[in-house]
C-alpha cells in the first residue's frame, strides 16, 4: 500500500503524546490526513464501533483508503516515515532508533505520561499516586539529560522518529510537576525539536 495521494484518517485524543506523534510526523512529511477526535476520558475508545477497528480500545488508530487500519503510535509513525529522513539509511543508526522507540514505550511512556494523567488529569494528590511513579520519571529524565549532555539528537545529528517519540510526552513533562530546569539538556533538546518541527513551544 502507498501513501501517495491516499486519504488518511487519524484516530487520536488531542491530549495525549502517542497521538501526537502521529500528527508530528504527518505534518513533518506533509502527508494529508483527516483528525477524528476520539476522548480516552470519555471512554470514546470504548464504544462498539471503536473496538470494531481497534479491538485493544486505544488510540491513535490509522485508517488508508483501502480501509486497513493501524495501531500502535510507533507503528503507524515508522510506517508513515518509512524512505524519509526521519529513518536512518545507515543500519547501526536505524537500530539506534529502535532501541528509543521500544525504551519510549516501555520505560518513558509508563512513567513521564502515567504520573501527568495522574496529576493534571485525574487531579490525584501525591498521596493517591504510587510513590515510586516519579522516581522512576526523575530516572527516566537523568538517563535522557545525560545522553542529550553529550549529543544534539537522539539518533546521528539530525531529527528522526526517536526525537519525535521521545518529545511528545516529555514536551508535557512539567503537567506532571516534572521541572525540567533540572535537567538542561533534556530542556533545551525540547525546544530544539518543538522548532525543527514548527510546533509551539509547550512551556
Amino acid at each position: 500500500m502507498s501513501l501517495d495521494n491516499a486519504a488518511m484518517t487519524v484516530y487520536g485524543d488531542s491530549i495525549s503524546g502517542n497521538c501526537l506523534k502521529v500528527k508530528f510526523v504527518a505534518d513533518h512529511l506533509g502527508l494529508p490526513y483527516d483528525w477524528v477526535e476520539v476522548s480516552v476520558l470519555a471512554k470514546e475508545t470504548r464504544t462498539p464501533e471503536f473496538l470494531a477497528m481497534n479491538p485493544a480500545g486505544q488510540v491513535p488508530v490509522a485508517r488508508f483508503a483501502d480501509n486497513a487500519v493501524l495501531a500502535q503510535s510507533n507503528a503507524i509513525i515508522l510506517y508513515l516515515a518509512e524512505g524519509s529522513d526521519l529513518v536512518p539509511t545507515d543500519a547501526f543508526e536505524r537500530a539506534q532508533m529502535y532501541q528509543w522507540l521500544f525504551w519510549e514505550q516501555y520505560s518513558h511512556e509508563t512513567a513521564i505520561a502515567v504520573l501527568r494523567f495522574h496529576r493534571h488529569y485525574l487531579k490525584k494528590p501525591d498521596s493517591e499516586i504510587d510513590p515510586n511513579l516519579p522516581v522512576r520519571c526523575a530516572s527516566v529524565l537523568t538517563l535522557m539529560n545525560n545522553h542529550l549532555a553529550q549529543h544534539e539528537y537522539f539518533v546521528g545529528e539530525k531529527l528522526t522518529l526517536a526525537d519525535i517519540a521521545l518529545v511528545a510526552y516529555t514536551r508535557l513533562a512539567h503537567q506532571a510537576a516534572l521541572d525540567l530546569t533540572q535537567y538542561p539538556h533534556v530542556k533545551n533538546w525540547v525546544r530544539r525539536i518543538e522548532t525543527d518541527l514548527e510546533i509551539e513551544h509547550a512551556q
